[in-house]
């Protein structure tokens, strides 16, 4: 997934080579279903585009057992909770039931 432009300065200058060295790690597969970078993804057919995630969601912490390659369909699938409770806080705090701290 792309880093979006609000989280850019949480990674570091040298994020290109971690990124290719975990790709490079994974033998540029996605570590949890194997779909092989840029080819068409076993189950939905769309072409994969491997992406780093980082396993505690904290863009900071670049140890290489934080990181995995995963596909699109999987960093999905284990970002999922974590998005839930981060639309769940801001909608709360949209609604001003929740105060920013």
């Amino acid at each position: 997934m792309p880093i979006k432009p609000e989280n850019k300065a949480r990674y570091p200058k040298n994020w290109k080579e971690i990124r290719a060295a975990i790709l490079n790690r994974a033998g540029h597969k996605c570590e949890t279903c194997g779909a092989e970078n840029y080819k068409p993804h076993p189950v939905t057919g769309s072409r994969v585009v491997l992406t780093i995630a980082h396993l505690d969601h904290t863009p900071e912490n670049n140890d290489p057992e934080n990181l995995r390659a995963l596909c699109q369909k999987c960093h999905l699938a284990y970002d999922h909770q974590h998005h839930r409770e981060n639309a769940a806080e801001t909608r709360l705090t949209k609604t001003g039931q929740m105060k920013l701290i």
